[in-house]
């Protein structure tokens, strides 16, 4: 049995249906069952990763987890339950924001999870990292609500048009943690993550428009406005600083999706078919 958590994000999902449509026993955790809306053959079960006591049914029978992690401090209990109930490896979401060399981390986002690496790594559970790299996260999506912004109209307003991103499917990197987490290949591997290729914001929001028929544009935001309007979850001086640095250089590409997988990631108007676009309101 494999054990997802957080599986109503976007990895998490795709690598629950995933599972189900391999015919793997696959149980999900999320906080409210009723609202997950998973394939049915899925096992989902309530649960949170900062309450210890909520995860012994979660994890009774798993030999793998898939970690998601969103909470600070939760990892000596849950790593701690894992043992307990005989699980055998972890494969942990990381941040490509990780300097493996640095004495410490750059900045809030690495620091917490390398912390968790470092917590993982103690456990004596086999592990694989995937890091995901900071410019192949689509945080233009999620800390600035693109998608409701499409809802309104065929405007998508952020900072720096001309920043790059490798923006991942998320069912590629939903297949490299499947790989990781059902061969022994990988067990002790560290992978960065990215999509397939270096574009920048303005042509991301093109190739989505493109893609779903609308004549969608970019509006820059001056960086003092970009701040402004930033969601109140966003790691704001992370997503400017790397924004800023994509400026000038493309953004990271690895071929870690093929390596784990064996086959070439989706492409990048792939993934802009698969955005989620709403109906304009």
């Amino acid at each position: 049995m494999i054990l997802v958590t957080a599986a109503t994000a976007p990895v998490g999902r795709s690598i629950v249906e995933q599972l189900v449509a391999a015919g793997r026993p696959v149980r999900a955790l999320t906080r409210d069952p009723a609202k997950a809306a998973l394939p049915p053959g899925a096992e989902v079960v309530a649960g949170d990763l900062s309450d210890t006591a909520s995860l012994a049914a979660a994890i009774d029978g798993v030999s793998a987890v898939f970690l998601l992690a969103v909470v600070p401090g939760f990892e000596d209990g849950f790593l701690a339950a894992a043992r307990d109930a005989g699980v055998r490896r972890i494969v942990f979401q990381s941040s490509g924001a990780i300097d493996d060399d640095a004495a410490a981390q750059p900045d809030p986002i690495a620091a917490f999870h390398h912390g968790i690496e470092e917590a993982v790594r103690a456990s004596g559970l086999q592990w694989t990292f995937l890091r995901l790299e900071v410019a192949s996260a689509d945080a233009l999506q999620w800390a600035f609500d693109v998608p409701a912004q499409l809802a309104r109209g065929d405007v998508v307003r952020g900072p720096y048009a001309d920043a790059a991103g490798s923006p991942i499917h998320p069912a590629d990197f939903a297949a490299a943690a499947i790989a990781a987490l059902i061969g022994d290949d990988h067990a002790g591997g560290t992978y960065r993550l990215t999509g397939p290729r270096s574009l920048p914001h303005a042509e991301q929001i093109r190739l989505i428009g493109e893609a779903h028929g609308r004549p969608l544009r970019y509006e820059e935001l001056d960086p003092a406005a970009a701040r402004a309007a930033m969601g109140p979850h966003a790691p704001v001086d992370v997503l400017m600083a790397t924004w800023e640095r994509h400026r000038a250089t493309p953004a990271p590409v690895t071929d870690a999706v093929e390596r784990l997988t064996g086959r070439p990631p989706r492409s990048a108007q792939q993934w802009a078919a698969d955005y989620p676009v709403p109906p304009r309101t």
